[in-house]
């Protein structure tokens, strides 16, 4: 077994490149030898216990297991904890000593993302989550007019929802979005782009927005909040054309090939515009870091990638860029009151600190109290029907965090994990998640 006092590493963690493309990365054998090799860290380790299903699942087979050691379990017990990995970071990022530079080199989520593209190739990956993750698709057949009223419908009705989790294993109690013929991309063609642009040293004022299929198809209200915010703070804004998903369900998934795709859509479209005088910026937290982080690790030598990760930005990251600048307007008409407010584990990867907070923070008379935990939602593992129970569990802090605040609102920068906040409230959901951007758009009195 592994040393557990062995003293991890007080240097700055370092993200190995993803090897993804080399053969042996898909080797069965030397992957279940990693494995076994990094399970036995963590077993002797057990820092990470509270983080997510992961790890419970990995201890819990190893003490009820004959020898009470890693050699005690089975191939089986291994998947089991790679299935219930959704890749948040936040092992890597808040909790393992054993990161690189240290010389046990541990990063266990890219460990779970290998073996979930091994999965992925061998083709056990189920149909279910194939379809849920190709949000592209769902979002083009879904939105058609006649089409996303009848689902929407369907998904706030209880027997199809209990005969959709036999039939789909899509969760009954899970909280799905609506989807939207009007979506933002058809919403913003009779808007016309500020002409005057407010040209900072940090920030160039022209903002390229990359809406994301969320933003578009689900839940378009949060670009139009952000157009707004933008342009009342001198910001020109436009609509990235003919983007695709960013490819982070995709990751999630394993399937690296469909990541590929959509990279090879996305980089040239979002590289042509910062050559152009545009900063990117994204409304959802696992999309802007898939741009950010994911990406460059997929494609370390790639100059363009590179490109975009400078010019990529978290719409409150940017906006307190502006404000360092003397660019930000700060003349609130309406104070918000208390707020308990989600961190995302894909906003709080990205190292920017909680600038979310900082900007809600200006407004006269507004508290923000940060909750740094989990949602469990991760966009499919809370709507499945053998992982919504756990993801329920994994919220379940929040949810009580939330209510000992009291607040007037509720929010978070993932609007899916605001709304599985949202679910787990349930009779005291009051008027729901609103997402910070929306609750900024109100403070501005736009």
């Amino acid at each position: 077994m592994a040393n557990p006092t062995r003293e991890g590493s007080l240097e700055a963690p370092t993200r190995h490149p993803v090897d993804w493309k080399n053969p042996e990365f898909y080797n069965e054998d030397a992957l279940f030898n990693e494995l076994e090799r990094v399970f036995d860290i963590c077993h002797g380790c057990r820092r990470c216990f509270n983080l997510c299903q992961s790890f419970p699942k990995l201890f819990d087979a190893i003490d009820d297991s004959e020898t009470m050691e890693i050699d005690g379990i089975t191939k089986a017990d291994y998947w089991q904890t790679v299935d219930h990995c959704y890749l948040c970071d936040m092992c890597y990022m808040t909790k393992c000593p054993y990161v690189p530079p240290h010389e046990w080199n541990l990063d266990f989520p890219h460990l779970m993302l290998r073996a979930k593209a091994v999965k992925f190739k061998k083709g056990e990956t189920k149909l279910r989550d194939k379809i849920l993750t190709s949000t592209d698709t769902l979002g083009s057949l879904l939105g058609i007019p006649v089409v996303a009223g009848l689902v929407n419908a369907a998904n706030k009705n209880k027997p199809l929802r209990k005969l959709n989790q036999k039939i789909l294993g899509i969760h009954a109690d899970a909280k799905l979005p609506d989807f939207h013929s009007n979506n933002l991309k058809k919403r913003d063609k009779k808007r016309i782009p500020l002409a005057a642009v407010r040209k900072g040293e940090l920030t160039t004022g022209k903002v390229a927005l990359f809406s994301t299929c969320y933003g578009n198809n689900n839940e378009p209200e949060i670009g139009e909040d952000l157009i707004k915010v933008f342009e009342h703070n001198g910001i020109m804004v436009r609509l990235v054309e003919k983007e695709q998903c960013c490819g982070m369900p995709k990751l999630e998934l394993g399937d690296l090939e469909s990541v590929d795709k959509a990279k090879q859509n996305n980089i040239p479209l979002l590289a042509k515009l910062i050559d152009q005088g545009f900063d990117i910026v994204g409304p959802i937290p696992s999309c802007v870091l898939m741009f950010k982080q994911e990406l460059p690790l997929l494609y370390p030598d790639d100059a363009e990638v590179k490109k975009v990760q400078a010019a990529m930005y978290d719409p409150f990251e940017y906006l307190m860029l502006r404000h360092k600048e003397d660019l930000l307007k700060t003349e609130f008409k309406q104070s918000l009151g208390k707020i308990a407010y989600q961190v995302a584990c894909h906003l709080r990867v990205q190292n920017i600190g909680l600038k979310t907070r900082e900007v809600l923070s200006l407004i006269p008379d507004t508290e923000v109290n940060a909750i740094e935990r989990c949602s469990g939602h991760d966009g499919t593992y809370a709507v499945k029907a053998e992982t919504h129970a756990d993801s329920m569990k994994i919220v379940k802090p929040v949810v009580n965090r939330v209510k000992q605040a009291k607040a007037d609102h509720y929010s978070s920068d993932c609007p899916m994990a605001g709304h599985h906040v949202e679910n787990g409230l349930g009779a005291d959901a009051g008027k729901g998640a609103e997402h910070p951007l929306t609750l900024l758009r109100q403070a501005y009195g736009l």
